[in-house]
């Protein structure tokens, strides 16, 4: 286990991702399950399995989550010391017997870069997986290829099987993928995983009669900026300084004012 930010900084600029580091405990774990079974019970698991996007800016028990000590430690530790939200969203996949799949087709996450929709320059995103159920190969874990992140952005074309639960429906070519370097992110619930914007990962369906949910962050250093993308041009609503300094300004801080910013 790496515990100083010095070697969490060293590992994950070598290989582009950490997992399998402790956020929540088990009352903060009982605590954020319960307010999002909340959320499913209001708007039925069709709808929760992902299109709750954002609400870090309605709900305060995500916001805390985003702002946890914790995840702000060890993205701080990658990313510097002044460090933005840019962008969140819960994402489960539900086993068939609580969601039937269109045509029987089971969602499943396509081999891609998170970066390659977002179009920024001078910082990277950072994208971390916390998850709300133990993830493992039975119902979808998530699997990144090592020193991925190194090779630049890689062409992107369409996925040609159905299911892709990404929303343009891209996917790198397979014979671009060195799948046989892949490695497997199993968590346990209240653990998370972080990945670079340029690691090159994917996850299979959820064959198991589990849910297997997570909250999905994006941190950017305050260096960074938004640059023209032709392929699909972006706005950035949700943005929320949430550690440091902002001396560059590129991105609004939409901190709710009914919330308690703690640094």
């Amino acid at each position: 286990m790496l515990s100083k930010a010095s070697d969490l900084k060293k590992f994950y600029e070598n290989n582009g991702y950490l997992t399998g580091i402790q956020v929540l405990d088990k009352d903060e774990l009982a605590l954020a399950t319960q307010k999002f079974s909340a959320l499913e019970d209001k708007f039925g698991k069709v709808y929760t399995q992902y299109n709750l996007h954002n609400v870090h800016l309605q709900y305060k028990w995500v916001m805390d989550l985003a702002t946890h000590p914790l995840v702000l430690q060890t993205i701080t530790a990658i990313l510097g010391p002044n460090v933005i939200l840019l962008d969140s969203r819960f994402i489960c996949k539900y086993p068939a017997s609580d969601v039937p799949h269109k045509s029987n087709v089971a969602p499943y996450v396509a081999w891609h870069q998170d970066i390659r929709y977002w179009g920024f320059e001078g910082g990277s995103v950072t994208s971390v997986w916390l998850a709300f159920d133990d993830v493992d190969q039975e119902n979808g874990v998530l699997q990144v290829v090592p020193g991925s992140h190194k090779l630049g952005l890689l062409e992107h074309g369409t996925s040609a099987i159905p299911g892709n639960m990404l929303t343009s429906n891209q996917e790198i070519p397979k014979n671009l993928v060195e799948a046989e370097k892949a490695i497997k992110c199993p968590l346990k619930a209240g653990e998370m995983s972080v990945h670079d914007g340029l690691t090159v990962h994917f996850s299979e369906p959820n064959l198991s009669n589990r849910r297997r949910c997570g909250f999905v962050i994006r941190y950017i250093p305050t260096t960074a900026y938004p640059v023209d993308d032709p392929d699909r041009p972006r706005s950035f609503p949700a943005t929320v300084l949430v550690a440091g300094d902002d001396k560059f300004n590129h991105f609004q801080d939409n901190a709710p004012n009914t919330f308690i910013k703690t640094f």
